[in-house]
């Protein structure tokens, strides 16, 4: 998938990101993962995917270091993909997009919903800030700029915003 990422963009973590995640089956994947499938066979059946493809999208993710791929049995030796740390700090991503494509829908018509583990109630997810809690979904309040490794095409291309300050640290 590198192909489709411009030179320009090769060091935009968005762009870098699509290029791990980008892909349907992937995100579908992970999903899966996330609900605690870990063997091929779940993940085939869940999703209905050809083994073909599966196949691919497993060593994809293994290769990333999404997954980890270990063996749970050995006569004859099968194998199960397990999500690593780096996996795991995806789902608030997934979150964040199964958020997004429920907003659009009536209440009735949504067929997942994120709820708390204990109390069973419906909750609204949001990416805030850590620091101050505050939504980033304002786009006149939060926006992009060039980092400190930034090129200068980066630079460019953020001319006119605000300089990136150091986070300060908690007291």
């Amino acid at each position: 998938m590198a192909s489709r990422v411009r030179l320009e963009d090769r060091e935009c973590p968005l762009s870098t990101t699509v290029q791990h995640v980008g892909e349907w089956w992937t995100l579908l994947i992970l999903h899966d993962a996330f609900d605690g499938y870990t063997r091929f066979d779940q993940f085939q059946e869940s999703l209905g995917i050809s083994s073909s493809m599966l196949t691919t999208r497993l060593k994809t993710l293994v290769a990333d270091g999404l997954l980890e791929r270990r063996p749970y049995q050995t006569n004859p030796v099968r194998h199960e993909y397990v999500l690593t740390d780096l996996g795991r700090s995806l789902r608030p991503v997934v979150v964040a997009l199964a958020a997004w494509g429920n907003s659009r829908l009536a209440p009735e018509e949504r067929s997942m919903i994120l709820v708390d583990a204990r109390s069973g109630e419906e909750v609204e997810p949001a990416v805030v800030d850590a620091g101050t809690g505050r939504r980033l979904d304002d786009s006149d309040a939060y926006v992009f700029t060039a980092g400190p490794a930034a090129s200068p095409a980066m630079r460019d291309r953020y001319a006119d915003r605000p300089p990136a300050q150091p986070k300060r640290p908690a007291t």
